[in-house]
């Protein structure tokens, strides 16, 4: 930057800028909305200098600062659920887990489940989500005994031996060894259906793989939910729950009034006719603010707490 630039304001703000680009790279926690406004800043103050000293270059680094901006600015929109250009009175601003396009991927991930789930009940379909998580890029993943009985206590041995029954799931050694591992050292398990000469389910890669799989994990081993003896079919309630928000933290699409009860039943292994107990249940854990189930609609919002978990729709 010429020592003589005028006017002496845009001098001023490009040191300036120069300065705030440089400490934020320092910050240890990022900050889109801060990023977005500093690109907005260089985008404005290039442009000017770009009239002051006639260098097209400098016009060109402009229109990249404003495009860079704007993409910050929808990542920021993607993560906290507020809808660009809306304002904080439009709903509540939350750090969210997952953007709306790994919420998305999460959802396929369900219905594949729903739909390839070697037996129907609700412990079985618990575990192959969590192992399909595990395992979704190259169908190998590692698992641990504490996992397995973290999702499922005293079902997991049983649950196990039936997957592996039905070949979907293999293992190196025994159903034993594979109860026993401890974090250090953990079993690779193979399923078949997702190793890569097979028909590939999944598109996203291995930084949305370990967020989807990161969100599952919060969800089931969520505390107070535990603290309620939640069921299996519990849990699915709630993954099932938090992967369809809007940013409000309403259950499902605001032109669909809820979510359709028939759905959530079959995905959570239960009759329609339960769903509505095991939404009382996530209410008095907190997971839920509120649940209603007529008119053959599940009905409810997100308890507060719950609500970077929401996977945005």
């Amino acid at each position: 930057m010429p020592r003589d630039l005028e006017p002496d304001t845009l001098r001023l703000e490009l040191i300036k800028l120069g300065d705030e680009f440089r400490a934020y790279q320092q910050r240890t926690e990022p900050d889109l909305a801060v990023l977005a406004t500093l690109h907005e800043r260089k985008a404005r103050a290039f442009s000017l200098w770009a009239d002051v000293s006639g260098d097209s270059s400098l016009r060109h680094e402009a229109g990249r600062a404003e495009k860079a901006a704007q993409t910050t600015l929808e990542m920021h929109a993607n993560r906290t659920g507020q809808p660009l250009g809306g304002t904080p009175g439009d709903g509540p601003v939350v750090e969210r887990l997952l953007t709306r396009t790994q919420a998305a991927s999460a959802r396929t991930v369900l219905d594949y489940v729903a739909a390839n789930s070697p037996h129907p009940e609700a412990e079985v379909r618990l575990a192959v989500l969590m192992l399909t998580l595990r395992s979704a890029r190259a169908g190998t993943g590692n698992v641990t005994g504490q996992d397995l009985t973290g999702w499922l206590q005293g079902d997991a041995e049983q649950v196990v031996q039936r997957l592996i029954e039905a070949d979907w799931l293999r293992l190196p050694g025994t159903v034993a060894e594979l109860m026993a591992s401890r974090p250090e050292s953990p079993i690779a398990i193979t399923v078949p259906t997702l190793l890569p000469e097979q028909p590939r389910p999944f598109a996203f890669g291995k930084t949305t793989r370990a967020r989807i799989s990161g969100w599952a994990q919060k969800v089931v081993s969520d505390r107070k939910i535990r603290k309620k003896k939640a069921t299996a079919a519990d849990r699915l309630l709630a993954l099932y729950t938090a992967a369809h928000t809007r940013p409000d933290g309403r259950l499902g699409h605001a032109e669909d009034d809820g979510l359709r009860l028939d759905q959530a039943a079959v995905f959570c292994s239960l009759p329609p006719a339960q769903i509505a107990e095991h939404a009382e249940l996530l209410v008095a854990a907190g997971w839920l603010a509120e649940a209603d189930t007529t008119e053959d609609r599940l009905r409810g919002q997100l308890a507060e707490r719950a609500l970077p978990l929401g996977g945005l729709l």
